[in-house]
């Protein structure tokens, strides 16, 4: 893999280039080994440009914005990781609707939000993401999905093409957007919100934020829930009922705090955690006959 054509335009562009940068430190699992280089995107132009060089250089990439719902090989990644972070956060006002750009983070936008009397963010204040991986995720809490207030987004296409999606073309549903299927990478999306008193909506934020510091193993790295929901079910608690809580492999570990959860404990290792995982979901398979399908993305070190 000869990636020097995709380092010049990207130091063109003035971007921060990490070579061999450990993963580790750009996850909230605090797991992952070095990846053959990092670029700090600075704009959906540059990211256009790089992406186009990518696919003529049959370069592997990885989109990464605050690594809060993905857990990287203790490896690494063997190709280049394109990091959309603070140097594409900018937010912008009309009226009661608010276009983000895709490294803006949630907590960051609900504030902007509550700022300018706009309701309808609550639920996602605390979620530790960005506004990009929240569009590519459906993120979502407390009775409240980006689904549900989403009016458009601008993708970059995996051959560099530029376009708006309508929330239609998006074709969200839980923990799922159609960019997770086409490779569009979100670099910006538009929320369509409602007129609320700011008093108000910060109170919904700080009473959802002391639940989540209440019911959520917050002093420990993870990856947020780590199953998705089963139709009927909560996952959490199929786990708790097949006396897992606490159970360990390695340094990684079932909450006990909350057992839809599993953290790094004790310095765990990626395949501390992907071993609990795949002994979780055999173990609630067999007495419950429900799967839980894992909501955190697994990548590879190399192409499967």
């Amino acid at each position: 893999m000869s990636i020097e054509k995709l380092i010049d335009t990207a130091n063109k562009y003035g971007c921060e280039i990490l070579m061999n940068e450990p993963l580790s430190g750009h996850t909230t699992f605090k797991l992952g080994g070095p990846c053959t280089a990092m670029i700090n995107i600075k704009s959906t132009d540059c990211l256009s440009e790089l992406l186009k060089i990518a696919k003529s250089e049959k370069i592997r990439t990885y989109i990464l914005g605050k690594g809060s719902n993905v857990l990287f090989d203790d490896r690494g990644f063997n190709g280049v990781v394109m990091h959309i972070g603070n140097e594409m956060s900018e937010i912008t006002l009309d009226d009661n609707t608010i276009t983000a750009q895709a490294g803006c983070s949630l907590m960051k936008l609900c504030r902007f939000a509550a700022e300018n009397s706009l309701s309808g963010l609550e639920f996602a204040y605390g979620i530790p993401g960005t506004v990009g991986g929240a569009v590519f995720m459906d993120a979502g809490a407390y009775g409240g999905e980006i689904k549900d207030i989403i009016k458009s987004c601008k993708v970059v296409e995996p051959d560099g093409e530029i376009r708006t999606l309508t929330a239609q073309q998006l074709n969200m549903s839980y923990r799922y957007s159609s960019v997770q299927n086409t490779g569009e990478i979100v670099c910006e999306a538009t929320f369509e919100l409602r007129k609320g008193r700011k008093d108000h909506i910060e109170d919904k934020m700080l009473e959802l934020m002391g639940k989540r510091r209440e019911k959520q193993p917050l002093e420990y790295p993870n990856a947020g829930s780590t199953f998705k929901r089963p139709e009927g079910f909560f996952a959490g608690k199929l786990i708790q009922d097949c006396g897992l809580r606490g159970f360990a492999v390695g340094g990684a570990k079932v909450s006990e705090k909350h057992c839809g959860f599993v953290i790094n404990a004790d310095n765990a290792t990626s395949a501390d955690v992907v071993s609990l995982i795949e002994q979780v979901q055999k173990i609630v398979l067999e007495k419950t006959g429900q799967f839980l399908e894992c909501e955190v993305r697994i990548v590879p070190y190399e192409e499967v």
